[in-house]
């Protein structure tokens, strides 16, 4: 796979601190060598600012897909804490769960999973390539317009 750290920066990407909940739940729960991590809405965009808003509605597909990669970003940071740092731990992106905040008449769900799918392929190669659902929601917490979660599998 190569150094993930440097193709993290090769993106051009800053990873934010890992977010911490915010409400009773914790970040991500370790059973054998998987790890679920909770859903997590996008990271700041490098002017500080965060997309919000419904698909469908005050954002479309391309703007949703800009969130979900944004989505990926605090994944990646939540991914590096919780294998205590080191990127080289994780061996498999193994799946992505993707809620869209979307109209009833919003159809591009996988469109804009896309955003965080592709990201976890540019920076794991392969191994980040994963089994994913995409799906409509009627709202999501504080209007974002996508939360994912996602499981991988890592080393001993």
């Amino acid at each position: 796979m190569g150094n993930i750290d440097d193709r993290i920066a090769k993106l051009g990407i800053t990873l934010p601190d890992a977010q911490s909940p915010v409400a009773n739940y914790v970040p991500s729960v370790r059973t054998g060598n998987l790890i679920y991590l909770s859903g997590l809405g996008p990271a700041n965009r490098p002017d500080g600012s965060v997309p919000n808003g419904k698909l469908g509605q005050d954002l479309n597909t391309e703007q949703g897909y800009e969130a979900a990669r944004l989505v990926g970003v605090n994944m990646l940071a939540r991914i590096k804490e919780a294998v205590g740092g080191d990127f080289n731990k994780v061996k498999r992106v193994v799946k992505l769960l993707s809620m869209v905040n979307s109209t009833a008449d919003f159809t591009d769900h996988p469109q804009v999973a896309n955003g965080c799918s592709d990201l976890m392929t540019e920076v794991f190669g392969d191994n980040g390539k994963h089994a994913r659902s995409a799906v409509g929601m009627a709202n999501l917490p504080g209007n974002i317009p996508v939360e994912i979660e996602v499981i991988i599998e890592v080393s001993d």
